[in-house]
C-alpha cells in the first residue's frame, strides 16, 4: 500500500498532541515511530516522555524560540535540514510512522515550500504513515493528503490570561 499522508491542522489546540497519540498507538502495535519537530527547539515535555520509550526518536528542527514574525536564514538553514534528513528516511523506509511536527508552519514562515514538501513526501517507500501538523496547512497540501483534520477552537483559557502549562501545552 503506497504511504499514507494525514495533515492535523487548523487554529484549535491539539494537533501536536494527536499526532503522538498516533505515535502511542504505533508503539502499540510494535512499530517504529520518528518525530521530526520543525520550527521547535524548546524543551518541551514530550522529549522527557519519548526519551523513555523505545522504537521511537526524536530530532527538532529549530531554536530556543518559536518564530513569531519574520524567519531568519538560521531558521530556514534548521528546517532545510530537517526536511532533508526526513527525506533520507523516508527513502530508507525504517519507520513506520514519521511526523513532522509544525511543517505547516515552517511552509506559512517560507522555510521550504509546500511543492519541496511533496516531493520529499512522493519518495517515501510504501506502507509508511506520514502526520504533518500545524496550522495554516496549504491548499496544495490539503489536496494532496489522504486525510486532513482540522482543530478548531470553540473556546481556550487563553483567552482568559492562562499561560501555557509544562505538561499540558509545553
Amino acid at each position: 500500500m503506497k504511504a499514507m499522508v494525514h495533515v492535523y491542522t487548523g487554529c484549535g489546540k491539539g494537533k501536536t498532541t494527536a499526532a503522538l497519540g498516533l505515535a502511542l498507538r504505533a508503539i502499540g502495535a510494535d512499530k517504529k515511530v520518528f518525530v521530526a519537530q520543525f520550527v521547535k527547539g524548546m524543551q518541551y515535555s514530550e522529549l522527557k516522555s519519548i526519551s523513555k520509550i523505545e522504537n521511537i526518536g526524536l530530532k527538532q528542527y529549530g531554536h530556543n524560540y518559536f518564530i513569531k514574525g519574520k524567519s531568519s536564514k538560521k531558521d530556514k538553514t534548521a528546517a532545510r535540514q530537517g526536511l532533508k534528513e526526513v527525506e533520507e528516511l523516508l527513502e530508507k523506509g525504517e519507520y513506520d510512522l514519521i511526523i513532522l511536527d509544525e511543517a505547516n508552519i515552517a511552509v506559512h514562515y517560507n522555510l521550504f515550500s509546500v511543492g519541496e514538501l511533496i516531493t520529499v513526501l512522493e519518495k517515501s517507500r510504501e506502507n509508511i504513515e506520514i502526520v504533518i501538523t500545524g496550522r495554516y496547512a496549504a491548499e496544495e497540501l490539503i489536496e494532496y493528503a489522504d486525510l486532513v483534520t482540522e482543530m478548531k477552537e470553540i473556546k481556550h483559557y487563553f483567552k482568559k490570561g492562562i499561560k501555557a502549562r509544562k505538561g499540558i501545552e509545553k
